[in-house]
C-alpha cells in the first residue's frame, strides 16, 4: 500500500504548468516582462469579466478591454422607437415598463426590443435553470392547485351522491380541472426568462437596460453602455450568475447582449493571462497582458464557430491592433491553406503583424489529423498538447508519475500538402478559472485548446520583454525563435510535438541576440508545386526516385522600404541529414522566388515512417539556426501477403502507457473492409486502447475516411472492430495505448481484409425502371452474403421564393473600406407529419474554413416567425423535430463581392425528412423472379473471384411517403455482407428517385350515372344560378335588401336562411344584433325536419337507389342545424356576458367574470335568455359532442356564462389546438388567472412573445 505524507506540499505548479515552458524562470529573471503592454485577442466562446483572475492586470489596468460577440447570436432588433406616456412605455413583451425620471434622454425617444434568455444562456446553464425554475416557479403552485381540486372533487362526491343534471355539470367542471392540471404538467415546457430591452441616447452616448426584473421595474435594473467605454457589466439574477455586457450598433437599432456561450473561453483566457494579486501561484502565464474577448462561438449552433464570427473577429483584432490571437477552435478541412476565412487570417498576420496562435486539434493519434486553421494554415502557429509528470499528479490524480508524453488525442502532422502541421507543443491541460454561472471557480479541462493559450501566454511574455527593450519583431522572426529554441522531447515523434516544447526564456534570448541580423524580420514561403512540403505515402509514389522543384521566396514585413528589398543578398547553405534526400549545398537568394531541385529516393527504405528536413542557413550567421525548413515525409507502406484470406498478425507486442504503434498498409485490391482483433496476454492489467484508422484522399478531409474507437481491453480479454477501407490505397492503422493507462501490457493483434465489390459502387434507382440491378463480386475469400436495401430518409429539394442582396453594416467592413455583402434566400416547405428533418445547402455544406464564401447560416421558422433552429456548414449536427405544418427557411450567405452572391439567387436547398419507418426494397437473384415478385434472394456464399447479379423491384406506390413530389428522392443503403462486421463496415449508398404518383380516376372510377329525371328548363336554371349568386353576395353587403327580396320567392330555401344567419353573425356591429342572430338561427332550425334527420341518422344502411344524394343532403342539414344552434348559443351567451366579444370566442377579455345580465335588459329578460341558453346547450348535445370542432366556441362560451372556468379552459385549449393564435392563447392565460392558477398563466404569457415574434430573428 502506498504511503503518502500529509506534509508533502501540494504540487500547485502542476495545476497550470509554467515550469516546463520556461515561463516561471523567465518571470523570475524579468518580473516586469509579465505580459504588460501586450494585448491578446481570445477568439472563443466569450470571457466572463466576473470570473476569478479576470479583473485587473499586474499594473492595475482593466484585464478585459472589450467583450464583443461577433456571431450575431446576442443581437436584439431595437428598431421599434417609442415615446413614453405618463412615464411608461409598453414593451414588446406586453409588459408596462416604468421609465425612471432620473434617466437623461434629450430626444425623449426610446428604442425597444425583446430577447428570450434561453436564446443566449449557455447550454449547461439553460439545463440548470430549467430544473431550478420548475422546482421554484412551477411545482409548488401546481401541487397546491392539484391538491385543492382533488379535495373539492372528493367533497362534491360526498355532498351529491345522486347528482342532478346541473350538478353533473359542476362535477364535470371539477373533473376538467383535474384533467387540465395533469395535461399542463405533462406538457410543461419552460419558455425561460423573457427580457424587455430599452435603449436611448443620453446626449453623450448610447445607454441600454435589460429588464432583468421581468416586471417592468426599470429603476431596479442596471444601466450599461457599450463595454469598451467603461468596462461595465451586470449579472442576470442570483440564481443564474450569468454576467453580461452590451454593445450598441446601427445608431441604436441593434443591441448585442454579450454573455459567455460556454466555460471554454474563460478557461482559455485564464491560462493565457489570469491575474490573482493575492494568490500569484494561480496566475496565468502572462498575468500582465490585457485581453480582447471575442465570442466567435454562436450560441444558436451550440457554440460552433461561424465564418461571420471569425471574419468580424479579425476585423476587431486589426482595429484594436492586437499583438496576439489565441484561437482554441478548429475543424478538419478538405484542402489546406485556402478559403475566405484563412485569407482574412493571413491578411491580419502578414499586413498587420498579428501573431495567430491556434490549437492543432484533438483528433490524433493518426498522422495528418491536424485541424484548420491551427495545423493547415501557413500564417498560424499550431500548438500540440503535451502532458508532464507534475500535471499527472496535480490535475489528474494519477497513482504514479509517468514519463512526459504527448496526449494520445493530440492531432498529428503533417498537413496533407506536406507542411509539418504542428509548430510547437505546450502543456495541454490546466485547472483554471471558469465563468460564475458554472457555480465553480475553477475546472480541469484538457485539449490542444489548453496548450494553445499556454503557448500564447508564453509568447506574450516574450513580446512584453521585447517591447520594453524597444524591439518590435515580425511574426516570422518570433515563429523562427520559437521553433529554433523549442525543447525536443525524446520518444515523441516530430509530427506530434512539432519542433518541441516552447521555451520562453530561450526564445526571448534568441530574439534579443539576433535582432540586429538583416534576416531577423524576414519570412520565407516554401512551395513544392501547389504544396508546402514533400509528402509521399502511396505505393506508386515511393517506388522510384523523384525530383521535386522546391521554391523558396523571401517575404518582407508590410511597408518595408524598396531599398531594403533591393539590397537583399542572402548566401544560404542547404543541409539535410538523410541519405535518401539529395539537395544542392548552397543557394544565393535575392528578392524573388528561386527554385532548387530536391531528389527523394525512397528505394531501400524500411517499411514505415521517415521524416527529414532540408534546412536553409544564413552562412553569415549559422548559429541562428535554420531560416527555413522544407519538410519531407516518406511512408513506405507494408504489403499484405497474398493468399486466401489476406491478413497480418502481430504477436507479443509490448505497450507502455501512451505508446503508439502505427502500421501503414497498402490495402489489397478487392478489399472493402478490415477487421482488427486485439487479444490481451496480460492477466493482471486491463487497459484502454485507441484504435484509429485514416485514409487520405485528395480534396477530402481525413474525417471523410476515418475510423476511431476508444476501447477497454480487459485482462486476458479480446475485442474486434471493423472499418471500411479503400482498395489499392495506403491506410494508416494506429493501435495506441491511452496516455493515462498505468502498467505495461502485452497484446496480440490481427488485421484481416475482406472484400465484396458492388457494381455500381453507389446505387441510383429510378422508380420508372421497375427493376434495377447490381452485381456483387468476392475478390479475396469466401464471403457469406445476404443483400438488403433499406431507405431511411426522403429528401425534398427547394428553390428560393425570394433572394435579396444588400451591403452589411459597420461591423462588416474589412481594412481599406472593403464592405461585405449578404444575400438572404427564403425557402418554404410543408411538413406533412411530425418528424425529424435535416436542412442543408448542398453547394456549401461541409465547407467552413476552406469555403470561398465568407459564411453561411440558415434559420428555420414556423409560420408565426418563431425561430426553431439554425445550422451552418455541417448539417448532420443540426437536425430538428418538427410538427406538421408550414415552415420557412432563411439562408444568409456573405461575401466581399456582391456579384458572387448574385450568382446564388436560385440556389437549391434541401430538407431531408427521416421516415418514421424504414422502407425495404425487395431483392431477387434472377430477373424472372423479380418480374413475377416470387422467391426473394436468400443468403449465399460467394467463392473467391465469384460474381452474382441481383435485381431490385420498385417500391409500391402506397409505400411512398406522404408529401413527396417530383424532384424528391429517398436515400438509404445497401448492405451486402451477412456477417455482423461486414454489415457495419461495408455499406453502399442508395438513392431512389421518385416519379409522379399514379393518376387516380375521378368519381372513384365510376362515371356519373345520367340523371333519369328530365333536365331542368334553362330559365329555371338561370333563376337558381341568380338566386345562389345573390345569396353568396349577402355577407359582403351590409343591408337586408337582398334577404328581404329573396325571402319572398324562396322562403323555404334553407341555404338562404343559413347565409342570413352568417351575415348577421359576422357584422362589425354584431354585439348590437345578438337578439337578431338568435332569431335568425331559430328560422334556420325551423326549416329543418329534425325528426326526419334523427330517423335518417339512426339508419345503419340505406338501400334506396339515390342513397348517396340523400346522404349528402342529410349531412348538409345536420351541419346547418348544428351551426345554427351554436351561433344562437354564442349570441345568447354574449348577451349575458356583457363584454365585447369577437366571433368565435377568441378573447374572454375582462368579461370572464361578468354577471349574467343581458345587454340593456331587466333581470327577467336575463333569466329568459339564460333559460334559452340552457335549452340550446342540451339541444346541441343531441347532435354532437361538446368537443366537436364546430361546437367548441359555443361550449366555451356556455361554460364562461356559468363561471365554469375549468370547462371553459378545456374548450379554449381545444380551440388553441385547432386554431393556434396569440388571442386564443391570451384567452387561455386569462382563464388560468380566473382559476387562480397564476403559475400556469405566467408561463403561458411568457410563451406569447416567443411564439409570436413581430420580426424574424436577425442573422
Amino acid at each position: 500500500m502506498a504511503s503518502h505524507s500529509t506534509e508533502e506540499p501540494f504540487p500547485f505548479h502542476g495545476l497550470l504548468p509554467k515550469k516546463e515552458t520556461g515561463s516561471s524562470s523567465f518571470l523570475t529573471r524579468f518580473p516586469e516582462y509579465d505580459g504588460r503592454g501586450v494585448l491578446i485577442a481570445i477568439l472563443d466562446t466569450g470571457v466572463d469579466p466576473g470570473a476569478p483572475g479576470m479583473q485587473v492586470t499586474t499594473e492595475g489596468k482593466p484585464k478585459v478591454v472589450d467583450i464583443i460577440d461577433t456571431t450575431g447570436s446576442g443581437d436584439v432588433n431595437m428598431s421599434t422607437v417609442v415615446e413614453p406616456k405618463d412615464g411608461t412605455v409598453v414593451g414588446l413583451s406586453g409588459r408596462t415598463l416604468k421609465i425612471p425620471s432620473s434617466w437623461v434622454n434629450p430626444s425623449g425617444k426610446y428604442h425597444i426590443g425583446i430577447k428570450n434568455g434561453f436564446d443566449f444562456f449557455p447550454k449547461a446553464l439553460k439545463e440548470r435553470m430549467q430544473k431550478e425554475r420548475k422546482e421554484k416557479m412551477w411545482d409548488p403552485g401546481h401541487r397546491a392547485a392539484q391538491a385543492e381540486v382533488s379535495r373539492k372533487l372528493e367533497e362534491f362526491d360526498q355532498s351529491f351522491p345522486n347528482p342532478s343534471q346541473m350538478e353533473k355539470l359542476l362535477k364535470e367542471e371539477l373533473q376538467a380541472q383535474v384533467e387540465l392540471l395533469a395535461t399542463l404538467e405533462k406538457k410543461y415546457s419552460d419558455p425561460g426568462p423573457v427580457y424587455d430591452c430599452v435603449l436611448w441616447h443620453d446626449g453623450i452616448t448610447w445607454r441600454a437596460v435589460v429588464d432583468t426584473t421581468e416586471n417592468g421595474d426599470l429603476a431596479a435594473c442596471t444601466i450599461l453602455s457599450s463595454y469598451r467605454e467603461r468596462q461595465e457589466y451586470a449579472t442576470l439574477g442570483d440564481a443564474e450568475m450569468l454576467n453580461y455586457s452590451v454593445n450598441i450598433y446601427d445608431e441604436g437599432n441593434t443591441l448585442c447582449i454579450v454573455t459567455s456561450g460556454g466555460a471554454h473561453g474563460t478557461h482559455v483566457a485564464s491560462i493565457a493571462a489570469g491575474h490573482f494579486p493575492d494568490e500569484p501561484e494561480r496566475n496565468g502565464v502572462a498575468p500582465g497582458a490585457q485581453i480582447l474577448a471575442v465570442k466567435i462561438g454562436d450560441t444558436r449552433l451550440s457554440t460552433m464557430e461561424t465564418g461571420t464570427g471569425l471574419i468580424r473577429a479579425m476585423i476587431e483584432v486589426i482595429n484594436y491592433k492586437c499583438d496576439l490571437v489565441n484561437y482554441s477552435y478548429g475543424e478538419a478541412t478538405h484542402w489546406p491553406n485556402s478559403g475566405r476565412i484563412c485569407e482574412v487570417i493571413n491578411e491580419a498576420v502578414q499586413k498587420h503583424n498579428v501573431l495567430f496562435v491556434s490549437s492543432a486539434g484533438n483528433n490524433g493519434p493518426c498522422l495528418s489529423t491536424v485541424g484548420c486553421p491551427g495545423g493547415t494554415t501557413s500564417s498560424v502557429i499550431g500548438v500540440g498538447a503535451y502532458v508532464t509528470p507534475d500535471m499527472m499528479v496535480a490535475e489528474y490524480s494519477l497513482r504514479e508519475k509517468l514519463p512526459p508524453n504527448q496526449y494520445t488525442w493530440s492531432s498529428r502532422g503533417p498537413s496533407t500538402d506536406g507542411a509539418l502541421g504542428v509548430s510547437i507543443s505546450a502543456p495541454g491541460g490546466a485547472i483554471a478559472s471558469v465563468p460564475n454561472w458554472t457555480l465553480r471557480g475553477t475546472q480541469l479541462m484538457n485539449g490542444t485548446s489548453m496548450s494553445s493559450p499556454n503557448a500564447c501566454g508564453g509568447i506574450a511574455l516574450v513580446l512584453s520583454g521585447l517591447k520594453q527593450n524597444g524591439i518590435r519583431p515580425s511574426v516570422p522572426a518570433v515563429r523562427r525563435a520559437l521553433e529554433n529554441t523549442a525543447l525536443k522531447v525524446d520518444d515523441i515523434e516530430v509530427f506530434a510535438q512539432g519542433h518541441g516544447i516552447i521555451q520562453v526564456d530561450k526564445a526571448f534570448d534568441y530574439l534579443m541576440q539576433h535582432a540586429p541580423l538583416p534576416t531577423s524580420n524576414l519570412g520565407f514561403t516554401i512551395s513544392v508545386g501547389s504544396h508546402r512540403g514533400i509528402y509521399l505515402r502511396d505505393l506508386v509514389q515511393v517506388g522510384t526516385p523523384f525530383d521535386h522543384s522546391v521554391g523558396i521566396e523571401p517575404v518582407f514585413p508590410e511597408n518595408t522600404e524598396n531599398s531594403v528589398r533591393i539590397s537583399l543578398q542572402l548566401h544560404l547553405a542547404l543541409t539535410c541529414n538523410a541519405s535518401w534526400v539529395h539537395c544542392p549545398s548552397h543557394l544565393e537568394l535575392m528578392n524573388q522566388c528561386r527554385h532548387v531541385n530536391v531528389r527523394v529516393d525512397p528505394q531501400g527504405l524500411r517499411e514505415g515512417l521517415h521524416y527529414t528536413e532540408v534546412c536553409g542557413y544564413d552562412t553569415t550567421a549559422p548559429n541562428a539556426g535554420p531560416l527555413f525548413r522544407v519538410p519531407i515525409t516518406v511512408i513506405i507502406p507494408m504489403k499484405v501477403p497474398n493468399g486466401h484470406g489476406p491478413e497480418i498478425s502481430f504477436t507479443d507486442v509490448h505497450f507502455k502507457p501512451g505508446q503508439i504503434r502505427r502500421h501503414f498498409i497498402t490495402v489489397p485490391q478487392g478489399a472493402s473492409w478490415a477487421e482488427i482483433t486485439l487479444t490481451s496476454q496480460s492477466g493482471d492489467v486491463s487497459s484502454k486502447f485507441v484504435l484509429h484508422a485514416v485514409h487520405l484522399v485528395k480534396q477530402r478531409a481525413y474525417r471523410a475516411n476515418e475510423f476511431y474507437k476508444f476501447s477497454s481491453l480487459l485482462e486476458k480479454g479480446s475485442l474486434t472492430e471493423a472499418f471500411p477501407v479503400l482498395p489499392g490505397r495506403t491506410v494508416e492503422i494506429c493501435v495506441a495505448r491511452w496516455w493515462a493507462s498505468l502498467g505495461d501490457v502485452t497484446i496480440n493483434y490481427t488485421i484481416s481484409f475482406h472484400g465484396l465489390m458492388t457494381t455500381p459502387s453507389s446505387l441510383h434507382i429510378h422508380a420508372s425502371e421497375g427493376i434495377s440491378s447490381f452485381e456483387v463480386t468476392s475478390p479475396l475469400r469466401y464471403e457469406d452474403i445476404s443483400p438488403s436495401v433499406t431507405l431511411k430518409n426522403w429528401v425534398q429539394p427547394l428553390r428560393p421564393t425570394s433572394a435579396k442582396t444588400k451591403a452589411l453594416g459597420a461591423r462588416d467592413v474589412l481594412p481599406n473600406n472593403r464592405q461585405l455583402y449578404e444575400i438572404v434566400l427564403t425557402y418554404t416547405f410543408h411538413q406533412p407529419k411530425s418528424g425529424e428533418v435535416t436542412p442543408s445547402c448542398p453547394l456549401l455544406c461541409e465547407l467552413l474554413y476552406e469555403s470561398e464564401f465568407d459564411s453561411q447560416l440558415w434559420m428555420l421558422f414556423d409560420q408565426n416567425k418563431r425561430l426553431l433552429g439554425s445550422g451552418d456548414a455541417y448539417p448532420h449536427q443540426y437536425s430538428l423535430k418538427l410538427e406538421k405544418g408550414d415552415y420557412t427557411v432563411r439562408l444568409q450567405v456573405r461575401h466581399e463581392q456582391a456579384s458572387e452572391l448574385e450568382r446564388l439567387k436560385d440556389l437549391p436547398f434541401i430538407v431531408s425528412h427521416r421516415m418514421s419507418n424504414t422502407l425495404s426494397l425487395d431483392v431477387y437473384e434472377t430477373h424472372r423472379a423479380a418480374l413475377l415478385s416470387k422467391k426473394k434472394a436468400n443468403s449465399l456464399t460467394l467463392s473467391p473471384g465469384a460474381c452474382q447479379p441481383f435485381y431490385i423491384t420498385a417500391l409500391p406506390d402506397e409505400k411512398i411517403p406522404k408529401g413527396t413530389g417530383p424532384g424528391c428522392y429517398l436515400t438509404g443503403s445497401l448492405a451486402v455482407s451477412k456477417t455482423e462486421y461486414g454489415k457495419k463496415a461495408d455499406i453502399v449508398p442508395v438513392v431512389y428517385h421518385l416519379i409522379s404518383p399514379p393518376n387516380k380516376a375521378k368519381n372513384g372510377g365510376k362515371e356519373k350515372e345520367k340523371e333519369t329525371e328530365k333536365e331542368k328548363d334553362v330559365k329555371e336554371e338561370f333563376s337558381e344560378a341568380l338566386r345562389d349568386l345573390k345569396i353568396q353576395w349577402m355577407t359582403k353587403l351590409d343591408n337586408n335588401a337582398l334577404y328581404d327580396e329573396l325571402k319572398e320567392n324562396f322562403s323555404t330555401y334553407l341555404p338562404l336562411h343559413v347565409q342570413r344567419l352568417h351575415q348577421l353573425d359576422s357584422e362589425k356591429e354584431r354585439l348590437k344584433r345578438l337578439a337578431d342572430i338568435a332569431a335568425a338561427a331559430d328560422v334556420v332550425v325551423s326549416h329543418i325536419d329534425q325528426t326526419a334527420l334523427a330517423v335518417y341518422l339512426s339508419m345503419k344502411t340505406d338501400p334506396r337507389p339515390d342513397a348517396a344524394t340523400i346522404k349528402s343532403d342529410m349531412e348538409k342539414q345536420k351541419s346547418s342545424l348544428l351551426d345554427a344552434l351554436c351561433r344562437k348559443g354564442c349570441a345568447l351567451a354574449d348577451q349575458l356576458l356583457q363584454a365585447p366579444q369577437e366571433e368565435g370566442g377568441a378573447s374572454a377579455g375582462g368579461g370572464v367574470g361578468g354577471g349574467a345580465r343581458a345587454v340593456g335588459s331587466s333581470d327577467e329578460d336575463s333569466q329568459d335568455v339564460a333559460k334559452t341558453l340552457t335549452d340550446t346547450f342540451w339541444e346541441v348535445q343531441k347532435w354532437a359532442d361538446l368537443t366537436d370542432s364546430k361546437v367548441l366556441s359555443f361550449s366555451y362560451k356556455h361554460a364562461l356564462v356559468n363561471k365554469m372556468y375549468g370547462r371553459a379552459l378545456k374548450y379554449a385549449s381545444k380551440i388553441v389546438e385547432d386554431r393556434p393564435s396569440k388571442d386564443n392563447w391570451k384567452n387561455c392565460a386569462q382563464l388560468m388567472r380566473s382559476l387562480e392558477w397564476m403559475h400556469c398563466a405566467n408561463f403561458t404569457e411568457n410563451w406569447l412573445p416567443i411564439m409570436y415574434p413581430s420580426e424574424y430573428t436577425p442573422f
